[in-house]
């Protein structure tokens, strides 16, 4: 049967190589740029693994690989993750640092609500406000063995407006881990290619033993996102 296909869906295939990769077309009252997210979500095997592996987000692979590297997570450690929501990082942290007997702590804060997380503790704060420390090490009980932020600010389309937009969570996630993180901790923080601007890493060169940067294989090839991690915290 011939005739035109109605627009809106989920679209049709498009055979890419040896797979069959998702098309959206758009629909009427979407917007180009929704669209293009969509189809990215549809064709993102990270995305599908997620689901499949019950993660929160494709992030949790990106966690899973940076840890995988520099072994910041430790098996009964307390861990405090920045920005938590919706919690892909907060579960790969809590599976790594353990529960009950392993006396792990994962700490996470956000200031977007988050559908519990087994093995988390949620706070919904700002953590730029400047009681957040000492709310966040009093549920705690202890200062943490790693600090951890995937935050990035909305997305203008101005590339130097967002890598100073995003640099500024970082720098402000640096200094809540300044105050949290006990001797030996570690800190991890995205950051965009060009990496960590120079008076943040002079500050964390200062006060770690070790700073490297690494871009996770999980992370989208066009994404400009990269990762700094801090070791051997000075204290």
């Amino acid at each position: 049967m011939s005739g035109n296909r109605k627009s809106g869906g989920a679209g049709y295939g498009q055979r890419r190589g040896d797979r069959l990769r998702t098309r959206v077309r758009t629909a009427k009252g979407r917007k180009l740029s929704s669209t293009r997210w969509l189809e990215r979500q549809l064709n993102d095997p990270y995305v599908a693994a997620a689901k499949k592996d019950g993660y929160r987000s494709r992030a949790a692979y990106k966690i899973i690989e940076l840890d995988d590297r520099f072994s910041f997570f430790t098996r009964g450690g307390c861990v405090i993750d920045l920005g938590c929501a919706p919690g892909g990082w907060a579960q790969i942290a809590a599976d790594r640092v353990g529960q009950g007997v392993d006396k792990g702590m994962v700490v996470g804060v956000d200031i977007q609500d988050m559908e519990p997380v087994a093995g988390v503790e949620f706070l919904k704060l700002d953590f730029l406000d400047d009681s957040a420390p000492e709310k966040v090490l009093s549920l705690a009980g202890r200062r943490a063995d790693a600090v951890v932020s995937d935050m990035a600010a909305p997305v203008t389309g101005h590339r130097q407006t967002d890598h100073l937009r995003t640099m500024a969570l970082a720098e402000a996630a640096a200094w809540f881990a300044f105050d949290a993180l006990k001797p030996g901790g570690s800190f991890c923080a995205k950051v965009f290619q060009g990496g960590t601007s120079h008076e943040l890493l002079k500050e964390l060169k200062a006060r770690f033993g070790r700073v490297q940067h690494m871009k996770p294989k999980s992370s989208r090839q066009e994404s400009v996102e990269l990762y700094v991690v801090a070791q051997s915290f000075k204290g």
